[in-house]
């Protein structure tokens, strides 16, 4: 009788995150967070659309190469053959930082007409997380409508709207501690912003 084998163990797979820049302001967000997971083991799957590339440019005079570049893998918008096209990609989840109208329309009413809007359409349907970093102001009825939706099959909502409790000095600060609040989400360790330890005692 011969001697039975052990199947050698498997290599864990890497914990892979999803990020998407849209067309709306606030780029800054969607770039800073590839800066900090890059000193994270996390893998990250990079989407920029066209809107997305023009406000690289406008706010930050960045490129689409230079954003690229801060990323482990990226995908064309328009691959929707892509790994992240497949609930068998295993992803942590995804984050679309900035979220246009646009895209949170598509989302919420499921048309998966390019690779963001079908990645996010595989995370909610996987029940994985999904967080729209939505931009825009004053929303109107079909705004909310579609945030509604999109809560509703599980994604977050997490318009960046700044905190000033921790009386931020920059730009900076603001877009690091909404972002320490989107990291909380996915339980990703951090330092960007300080924990909340209460009010402290008024003045008298």
């Amino acid at each position: 009788m011969s001697a039975a084998t052990t199947a050698a163990p498997k290599a864990s797979e890497p914990q892979r995150l999803i990020v998407a820049i849209t067309g709306a302001t606030g780029v800054a967000y969607g770039v800073r967070l590839l800066r900090v997971l890059r000193d994270t083991e996390i893998e990250t799957h990079l989407l920029v659309s066209e809107a997305g590339v023009l406000n690289l440019h406008q706010e930050l005079d960045m490129t689409r190469k230079d954003v690229e570049a801060l990323a482990d893998v990226v995908h064309p918008v328009r691959d929707v053959g892509a790994s992240i096209a497949s609930g068998s990609f295993t992803s942590t989840g995804m984050i679309v930082a900035p979220c246009s109208m646009k895209t949170l329309a598509a989302i919420a009413n499921g048309l998966s007409d390019n690779l963001i809007s079908r990645a996010a359409d595989v995370v909610l349907k996987e029940r994985r997380r999904l967080v729209l970093m939505v931009r825009e102001t004053p929303f109107n009825l079909a705004h909310l409508r579609n945030m509604t939706s999109v809560t509703e099959m599980g994604g977050i909502v997490f318009p960046p709207l700044p905190g000033f409790y921790h009386r931020p000095q920059s730009i900076d600060e603001m877009i690091d501690h909404t972002l320490g609040r989107v990291l909380d989400l996915f339980a990703i360790q951090h330092t960007l912003t300080p924990r909340w330890n209460g009010l402290k005692n008024p003045q008298t």
